[in-house]
Order: structure tokens, then sequence, then C-alpha cells
């Protein structure tokens, strides 16, 4: 069968890709801001004594809470952050119902998430080492980047938020096992992902494994903030 198509079908198919890019160009300047906070903390880590002994401090704490640290750090960046953001900057310190039934989905949501880069990052750890190299990061940011991010965790973000959106409603989940779901939801997510947190995730993996969830989260914090400050901005510009 021939597989010669039309240009117009030929850039259809390039659609999601477009719009991922679309997405990840839009959010360039918080993207390098994050990754230039991140930085200072990676090199600061490894240069600074006071950096060193004060994420020295944040390990143990990591250390003596364990997966709980995991839970209620992704829930403090991914939840209750972007919540009180709402509230200060679109609702004029108004809290509303719609508040709290956002909160009630992504407490859980992010808690389960922190809970879940938790277990990845120690089983990374497992398979390709703790030993900070070239190698030994460029492996795990693979596996991490294009292997657990397209397989399961963009994917189950796309579901739960198309599962959230849809009020809840079993109705809501039809379809969200399809090829055209992936190409229209779940790739322009993939490659704004790619965009952001590609240099982040090097310097994640460039610490020992009791800091890289907080740096995880910390990245979270950041974007969170960066993206509710630009957003704001545009509604105020508008």
């Amino acid at each position: 069968m021939s597989q010669n198509l039309s240009p117009a079908v030929a850039i259809d198919r390039f659609h999601p890709f477009r719009a991922g890019l679309r997405a990840a160009r839009a959010n360039l300047a918080p993207s390098l801001l994050i990754q230039l906070a991140m930085l200072f903390v990676v090199v600061g880590y490894y240069t600074i004594p006071a950096v060193r002994h004060a994420l020295s401090s944040v390990a143990d704490v990591k250390a003596h809470l364990n997966f709980g640290f995991s839970i209620l750090a992704s829930i403090v960046a991914g939840a209750l952050i972007p919540e009180f953001l709402t509230v200060v900057f679109y609702q004029k310190g108004r809290v509303r119902r719609k508040n709290l039934e956002n909160l009630l989905f992504t407490i859980p949501y992010w808690g389960w998430n922190g809970f879940a880069v938790d277990v990845f990052y120690r089983c990374q750890a497992l398979w390709f080492g703790s030993v900070v190299t070239i190698a030994v990061v460029a492996k795990k940011v693979i596996v991490d980047m294009f292997l657990y991010n397209p397989i399961y965790s963009t994917p189950a973000a796309a579901i739960c938020y198309q599962w959230k959106n849809g009020g809840f409603r079993a109705s809501a989940l039809r379809g969200v096992f399809t090829w055209t779901f992936y190409k229209e939801r779940v790739i322009p997510a993939l490659v704004t992902c790619w965009g952001t947190w590609i240099p982040l995730v090097i310097l994640i993996y460039a610490l020992p494994p009791l800091l890289q969830i907080p740096l995880f989260n910390m990245a979270l914090s950041l974007w969170v903030l960066l993206l509710t400050h630009v957003t704001s901005s545009h509604k105020e510009n508008a």
C-alpha cells in the first residue's frame, strides 16, 4: 500500500508536537528561571560549605520522615501552593467552595505523585547506582524522560485531570486508552515536559539520593509560583 501523503495530511500528523512546542515556548522564561535557581543549588552544594550544610540538614529530615517527606512536600508544592495563589491572585483573597473541591482532588493526587516519584528514584538508584557520574546521570535522565514519563507519569496525569474536569463522571474516562487521546492530550504535555524538565532532572540526579526529592519539590514549587505570576500578569495586562 502506498505511504505517500498529501502535504496537509503530513503536516497534520505533527499537530500534537506543534501544540507542545507552542506551550514550551510560552513557558520558556519561567523554565529558564527555574533551571538557573536549581543550578545555583546544585553548584552551591558542591562548592559552598554553607549551602552544603543547609542541604545536608534537609537530607536528614528526608531520611527521618522517609516517604512521609515526599508525600507532604509534594502536597504543599503541587496542591496547597497553587490553590493559595489562585485565591490570592484571582479571587481577591476570598476562599470559595471550588477551592476546597479542588483540594479534595489535588491533595491525594500530588501525595500519590510524591510517593510514586520517590519509589521511582529509589528504583533508579538500584538499577544504575547512587554515584554521580555522567554515565549514571545520563541513564537516569533517559529512563525518566523517555520511559517513565511517556508510559506512566504524563498519561496518568492527563487521565486524572480528564476525570476531574469531567466532573468525576465515569463517562469522562471514555476513550482515554486510545491513540487519539494519547496524541491529542498526552503528546503536547510531553513536549512541554521535556522542554522544562530535562535540564531539571539532570540537576536532580546530580545530587545524592536523599536530596533528589527535595530538589524535585523545589522545582515544582518554583514552577507553580512563576507560572502563576506570569499568568496573573497576562490577566492584568489584558
